[in-house]
């Protein structure tokens, strides 16, 4: 049966269960080990997991999870050291199921009063309050989803041809060498090949590209990588989609050959990193140190 975003739970409902898996987990998860750990501990089913939430290569359970870690982080339940990894702090792991029930009414509030005051202050003080971190939190999540669904849209337009030389040159950014594109048909969904050195290491690697919206399940990586066995070490599947619990274990299963997937969302992650048609523009922030001056 199909699922839509209406059966999946509100951000709010994740609050609990992400603190209880990490508390099961050492106090520490990568963003997708919790994707897959949370959905699993409540339950929810591949159709409910694999809904996605517009064009963005996120999935509509992954989405409302980082808002979740974003409130929680807010009230300093988590921590996270920017490159995917969240931990629990010591005052997340001691909050109650009535402090986490609170927490999205306290953020609410928090950001309600933020406004109020905004409104009636001076034009640098309002600035000021902008740039508060809770404020500065909910304000880095828009930002983040706006950017995300505009690349999207762009590379989703894009001709297929276009998006396989898209992904040639984004494995030469990141250090691949003789990548190139086969082009051919029938080939069990290989689309190029690559070599990637690592220090006195390297491997050869074949590599899928998908540009579609949606998830790529199982029977798309078990194709995959019967096309890759005695071909080279390793496979890459790309896409601006999602990928099925059910294919992210079966990219690792046990006694099988390894691949790799890299979903929509950290597709974009990766083209922001290597400029690939993203521009990122860094503002200045200019504030009055008032204890260095009265110390002139």
């Amino acid at each position: 049966m199909t699922a839509t975003p209406a059966d999946v739970p509100t951000f709010d409902a994740f609050m609990g269960p992400i603190i209880e898996r990490l508390k099961a987990h050492g106090r520490s998860m990568t963003n997708e080990e919790m994707a897959d750990d949370v959905a699993r501990h409540m339950g929810l089913s591949e159709a409910v997991r694999s809904v996605p939430h517009g064009a963005t290569g996120q999935t509509e359970v992954g989405y409302r999870m980082s808002w979740a870690r974003s409130y929680l982080r807010s009230v300093e339940a988590l921590e996270s050291n920017g490159q995917g990894v969240w931990s629990l702090t010591p005052k997340g792991a001691a909050m109650t199921e009535a402090e986490i029930a609170e927490v999205k009414r306290l953020v609410r509030q928090a950001g309600a009063a933020r406004r109020a005051a905004q409104r009636s202050a001076q034009a640098d003080e309002a600035r000021a309050e902008v740039a508060s971190p809770i404020a500065a939190e909910i304000a880095e999540e828009i930002a983040e989803d706006t950017w995300r669904a505009a690349l999207m849209a762009r590379l989703l337009a894009l001709d297929p041809s276009a998006f396989e030389r898209l992904c040639q040159r984004l494995l030469r950014e990141s250090g691949f060498s003789k990548v190139e594109v086969t082009g051919k048909t029938g080939d069990g969904g290989i689309d190029g090949t690559g070599v990637l050195r690592m220090n006195l290491l390297s491997f050869q690697v074949v590599f899928q590209c998908k540009r579609w919206q949606g998830s790529v399940g199982a029977p798309t990586v078990r194709d995959f990588r019967g096309a890759m066995v005695g071909r080279a070490d390793k496979g890459l599947i790309l896409t601006t989609g999602t990928f099925t619990a059910e294919a992210r274990k079966e990219a690792v299963r046990d006694g099988a050959p390894a691949i790799d997937l890299v979903d929509g969302e950290m597709l974009c992650d990766l083209l922001r990193q290597h400029r690939l048609g993203v521009r990122v523009e860094m503002v200045e922030r200019v504030t009055v140190d008032a204890a260095a001056l009265a110390a002139i």
